[in-house]
């Protein structure tokens, strides 16, 4: 990640200096993706994602932060667009504490207390834990939305072993719904349980998620299950991971059920680093619509 201090000196009674650090970084990729149930099968994958956040810090130590995100990727046609800048997130931190305000995560897809989406597999997540979670589940994230994103207040409190967080965001006219959620996580060495339950006071849907995640060794694991407020939908389930061949591969697994269709997903894949913070990433599987899909790519940080 590339960084740019700025100084800045305010002259007073008393000369006093504050720094703000402003930070560039992101990732990009690009490669082939196959998709057996899409219009166009085979097409070429690309994203360029740009995150830009500033942060600084009172006398008292309390930290002060904000993010926007630029990015272009391709579109399901085979054609590409570009996003953003979108609109920006904001936080405050002290101690344990930490709040975030505007284009943020919510409880559940921050990751704070339950991994939602896995190991996911191949250079673009094709597949993840949440390819099931289709019955009324929310997980909304930071973005680079072109349109008006949805406003969201998000609060964590870490102490010891134990995390809790919960947020809010209000309902979109003719938009996105009412959604509350609230999370508590524990972790217990390399080991990690934590549940988030949701209500969507839209719709007057709830749910919850459970997970447990952790790693023995060179092994790492990832299990969620949950259920939502549709009777007619299956209890949906999760379960990945990933083992360090080498230490510079790495072989992933996913497979993932229940939901409304109460199809199985699943597949294979991998991540081989070239160094530089370059890796090449592949993976083969089926989805939900028991299509067979697949990519292959490389991908490189900056």
């Amino acid at each position: 990640m590339k960084k740019i201090l700025i100084a800045t000196t305010a002259l007073a009674a008393t000369a006093s200096m504050a720094a703000a650090e402003v930070n560039f970084g992101g990732y990009a990729r690009f490669g082939l993706l196959y998709n057996e149930g899409a219009a166009e099968e085979t097409r070429i994958e690309q994203r360029f994602r740009l995150n830009i956040s500033a942060s600084t810090e009172t006398d008292g130590g309390v930290e002060f932060g904000g993010r926007i995100r630029i990015e272009t990727e391709d579109n399901a046609d085979g054609t590409a667009r570009g996003e953003g800048p979108g609109s920006a997130e904001f936080n405050v931190s002290t101690g344990g504490f930490r709040l975030d305000v505007g284009n943020t995560s919510d409880a559940l897809d921050s990751g704070d207390v339950v991994d939602f989406y896995g190991y996911g597999l191949g250079l673009t997540a094709f597949l993840e834990h949440d390819a099931s979670f289709d019955s009324g589940f929310t997980a909304d994230g930071f973005g680079a939305h072109d349109g008006n994103a949805q406003q969201r207040v998000k609060a964590r409190y870490n102490i010891e072993n134990f995390t809790v967080n919960a947020s809010y965001a209000p309902e979109v006219d003719g938009g996105a719904d009412e959604v509350a959620q609230i999370g508590l996580g524990y972790a217990i060495g390399d080991h990690n349980v934590g549940v988030v339950y949701g209500d969507n006071q839209t719709t007057e849907n709830d749910f919850w998620v459970v997970g447990v995640n952790g790693s023995f060794a060179d092994f790492s694991y990832s299990v969620i299950v949950g259920e939502g407020e549709d009777d007619s939908a299956d209890t949906s389930w999760g379960l990945s991971g990933a083992y360090a061949v080498s230490a510079a591969t790495e072989i992933r697994a996913l497979v993932t059920g229940g939901g409304l269709a109460d199809n199985e997903a699943y597949g294979i894949g991998f991540r081989h680093s070239l160094g530089g913070g370059v890796s090449l990433r592949g993976g083969v599987g089926q989805d939900t619509a028991e299509d067979t899909v697949g990519d292959l790519g490389v991908i490189f940080s900056f």
